[in-house]
């Protein structure tokens, strides 16, 4: 499939009305849009899936019986999603990573059993900025006393109406006043499956689920 850079034309399928008035303005600005109904999915639907992740370290506590939980809630939404989810401007905006079915997919060794020992995670977050960067941040506590980041940015490339595929630079480690740049590029593809005002679900390439909300309601 052919890449290229998010596209800001007026083929969107999602209503503004309902984002916050500087979303709105962010949306407008980078396109002429030509809004059509969002179909949104039932009230039930988004609210079982954000508190069956909330309180799960972001999916790290969930048994086995609550990650499929968390899936088939997932499958359900997915068919409300709109057709062309990568067109919409409700993708822009900051997130936090609420769940991933594979709890070290976002964080890496950050968040393997042996880094979680050590480090604890205070914040992840997603920042989608028109027209396509993708910036991820975790901020974390080195043995409850000293705090760290650590942070990618991403060029995004729209791959169909669904997929997406964003290339990291080198991450950046800040940990007191220490601040270095370490390993290689990175990339990532992901099918946006669901979105609306409040949430994003995600799927990997590799499979993993991932549940996003939306930090500024």
């Amino acid at each position: 499939m052919a890449s290229h850079s998010l596209p800001l034309r007026p083929l969107l399928q999602c209503k503004l009305s309902s984002l916050p008035s500087h979303r709105r303005r962010i949306s407008v600005a980078c396109s002429s849009l030509s809004a059509q109904p969002l179909v949104a999915a039932p009230d039930d639907l988004v609210s079982s899936i954000l508190s069956k992740v909330k309180g799960t370290d972001r999916g790290v506590l969930l048994s086995k019986d609550g990650h499929k939980e968390v899936a088939d809630i997932a499958q359900k939404l997915r068919s409300y999603c709109v057709s062309e989810p990568v067109k919409c401007p409700l993708i822009f905006g900051e997130w936090d990573v609420l769940y991933c079915s594979v709890p070290t997919s976002p964080g890496g060794g950050y968040r393997s059993a042996f880094g979680r020992l050590f480090l604890n995670a205070k914040e992840m977050v997603q920042i989608v900025e028109a027209p396509d960067i993708v910036k991820n941040r975790v901020l974390f506590s080195v043995i409850g006393f000293l705090d760290g980041e650590v942070s990618l940015k991403g060029k995004l490339d729209v791959l169909d109406e669904k997929w997406i595929q964003v290339i990291f630079e080198p991450p950046q480690l800040k940990i007191g006043s220490l601040a270095i740049q370490y390993g290689g590029e990175s990339e990532v593809k992901l099918e946006i499956t669901y979105i609306d005002e409040k949430i994003r679900l995600g799927l990997g390439s590799k499979g993993s689920l991932f549940v996003f909300s939306r930090r500024d309601l």
